[in-house]
């Protein structure tokens, strides 16, 4: 292990944190909040602690695949326990505990709170918490890749543990102009949004906050009701918006590479707005008597669909609530989420389409064993390696979940609120059901059980790997 670019690497990473921490400062200078000298104090700390790692530069530069994975895995920890700190220095969020499980939340794009009254914190606190979403959103390391060459070539090996998906490709030859262009199409969509909710009514902070959350897929509020208390036209502009945010940004680099047909080719894509469009549909048809007309219910139905499998977490309604069928059906998006190369948290939609694939190829060769079948998308061959990523992803994935779940459960709570936390926490989903539902909050949980859900969200974010790395004796041994 090359404890020296790792460490020099947080010197980058902390040094980029105080930078954003001077964001909610402004904040707060602008509303007279004396609660965003907090943020200035730690800014502080954040660039003389990154200065000084980045002092003694490595003898060696190289950055290999256990480097990389041990070096994202360390930065999004380190991020989240500096970014805690001005929650608690400022008495927005006076447990340190309480305030470290809302930032990883914020920085992992989870939307999980502990907050029972988010509408007493300031706007500096307000601005952090969903500005932790949009950094998280599309990933740290994406964007100091598109300002910083910092190991060459190898960088790579950082995208590949911080990108989500099965597999991560290079939309041109050169990481550091794929981060340019990663980061200019999220910024892009994140102005589209802002300016259209500022046209129909919602004010400026509001639609920057809610911007931040929906763009990042992340779904902190900033009022108790989430996006209950907006109109119908902000609820279905931001509809809109979480579901163009799940989609791989591929397609919007071959949109505005004028591929369109290629763009429209992608098989993941497809499926992922035909399961968006068959469960609005049959929730809104299950649903329909709760509400008093088709255009509410349908209003309601896609905005959750979109929510839930976007991993956004926002809410418009209590779909508590809801009958079984349709709080199944919201479940089972949390298992599926977004597409791969986007914002969004869960399996992936890419990986449960590879899975039934790989299900139907197995049952196929019991009836014909001399039968030669190879897996495709997109028309071409999925890789072996691709093959076993997935399969070994999904045994981690669901080993970790019955883990956690044990874990919680000694908080004699009620399983379904034990469940769908963990579930919520590992897709980075934000609100589960019963005592965690869209109208409550984790506050419920102990502090041992607060640590299991972090993990879980920083192990969901970062596609397991990095995280599960950190716990084998070997990561740590020197070649």
């Amino acid at each position: 292990m090359n404890y020296s670019i790792v460490l020099y690497i947080l010197g980058f990473i902390l040094k980029f944190e105080g930078a954003f921490l001077l964001l909610p400062a402004l904040v707060g200078l602008i509303y007279r909040e004396n609660e965003g000298f907090a943020y200035i104090i730690i800014a502080a700390v954040c660039f003389l602690t990154g200065f000084i790692l980045n002092l003694k530069k490595p003898a060696s530069r190289s950055l290999y695949t256990r480097e990389g994975f041990v070096t994202v895995a360390f930065s999004w920890i380190v991020m989240s326990i500096f970014g805690a700190l001005p929650f608690v220095i400022s008495g927005d969020i006076p447990s340190y505990i309480d305030a470290l499980f809302e930032t990883i939340s914020g920085f992992t794009t989870t939307g999980s709170s502990i907050l029972t009254d988010v509408e007493v914190l300031s706007h500096a606190g307000l601005f952090w918490r969903s500005f932790t979403h949009w950094v998280g959103g599309m990933g740290v390391f994406v964007f100091i890749m598109a300002i910083l060459p910092l190991m060459g070539g190898s960088t790579m090996n950082l995208m590949k543990a911080e990108s989500p998906g099965p597999s991560v490709s290079k939309l041109v030859p050169r990481v550091k102009d794929t981060a340019k262009i990663l980061y200019g199409i999220y910024i892009a969509i994140t102005f589209c949004e802002l300016f259209l909710l500022c046209i129909f009514g919602m004010p400026l902070f509001d639609a920057l906050t809610t911007s931040f959350g929906t763009v990042g897929t992340g779904g902190f509020g900033i009022k108790n009701s989430s996006i209950a208390g907006y109109s119908p036209a902000i609820q279905n502009i931001v509809t809109v918006f979480m579901i163009l945010s799940g989609v791989n940004y591929s397609v919007y680099f071959c949109l505005l590479s004028k591929r369109v047909k290629e763009a429209f080719k992608l098989e993941e894509v497809r499926w992922y707005f035909l399961i968006i469009l068959i469960c609005a549909g049959m929730i809104i048809l299950n649903t329909r008597s709760l509400y008093p007309s088709l255009e509410e219910t349908a209003r309601h139905a896609f905005f959750q669909v979109g929510s839930i499998i976007t991993t956004t977490g926002f809410a418009t309604t209590d779909f508590d609530l809801w009958p079984s069928l349709s709080k199944t059906i919201l479940v089972t998006l949390m298992f599926i989420g977004a597409c791969a190369g986007s914002t969004g948290g869960g399996i992936k939609v890419s990986r449960v389409v590879i899975l039934f694939k790989t299900i139907r190829k197995e049952l196929s060769l019991v009836i014909h064993p001399r039968e030669v079948r190879k897996i495709r998308m997109d028309s071409h061959v999925v890789e072996h390696d691709t093959l076993r990523s997935v399969n070994v992803f999904l045994a981690i994935y669901f080993v970790l979940m019955i883990v956690s779940t044990l874990l919680i459960s000694v908080d004699e709570l009620d399983f379904t609120s034990n469940f769908t936390a963990v579930v919520s926490a590992i897709n980075n989903i934000g609100p589960g059901l019963e005592l965690v539902g869209p109208t409550c909050n984790f506050s419920v949980f102990s502090a041992f059980s607060k640590f299991v859900l972090m993990f879980d969200m920083l192990a969901g974010r970062l596609e397991l790997f990095p995280m599960m790395i950190l716990l084998m004796p070997n990561t740590w041994k020197k070649r």
